[in-house]
């Protein structure tokens, strides 16, 4: 292991906004769970959650662009969550907070009805049918997310993969959960000159349209 991915787990240790539970302690009881807005972020507001966070550019980017929302980047990876977390100590930001855990323990971090959205940016579309049960939404992880989700609360995919977004399309018809918005390529479709679809770019969707991939974008309601 490197020196410098030493480092910054060792920080990570010292980021009070950053929270890496063990899987028994989730198992039996994580404190968190159900007092986010109480022990942590000391408001009423909602709860909005980044899955595969990575850097948490996202989590940085709309937590910037909306201060009265709380923010949660969700990874396994502690050395990307680093970075996320190093951002939001260096400027300061109250909305903010990251969470080291697997999102099949999703469920285990946050009560019934205590998310209000989840956003799923350019998660590994796991194409071989042997990995399907370990795409971020295949139905194992949509139940989860149902559970911790509002009645009205919503779940964003943005993805550079024609297959992730058209096998989530379909389920979704399948499932019959109302879509609030679908659009194939965002860059062609959204006319909006401010809106986070395009406003907000991780460094992955940085590499894919300098690739000229498309990047497509669903957003569903599940509890609906």
């Amino acid at each position: 292991m490197g020196k410098d991915k030493l480092r910054r787990f060792a920080e990570n240790e010292t980021f009070a906004h950053l929270f890496q539970p063990k899987r028994d302690e989730l198992q039996n009881g994580f404190a968190l769970k159900g007092n986010w807005n109480k022990k942590f972020f000391k408001n009423d507001n909602p709860i909005v959650l980044e899955l595969g966070c990575g850097r948490g550019e996202y989590t940085i980017g709309l937590a910037k662009r909306y201060p009265n929302i709380n923010f949660i980047g969700v990874d396994i990876k502690g050395a990307r969550l680093w970075r996320g977390a190093k951002t939001a100590l260096e400027d300061n930001m109250k909305n903010v907070a990251f969470l080291r855990t697997g999102i099949e323990l999703i469920d285990l971090c946050f009560a019934e009805n205590e998310v209000s959205e989840i956003w799923i940016t350019f998660a590994d579309p796991q194409i071989k049918y042997k990995r399907a049960k370990h795409r971020l939404t295949h139905p194992n992880f949509l139940n989860r997310y149902k559970t911790i989700l509002h009645e009205e609360g919503k779940i964003h995919l943005k993805t550079d993969s024609e297959y992730l977004f058209g096998y989530t399309h379909g389920l979704v018809q399948l499932l019959n959960y109302p879509v609030i918005e679908t659009y194939h390529s965002i860059y062609e479709q959204v006319q909006e000159n401010d809106s986070v679809l395009k406003d907000i770019k991780t460094h992955y969707e940085e590499m894919w349209l300098e690739m000229g991939k498309t990047i497509g974008y669903i957003c569903f309601q599940p509890n609906k």
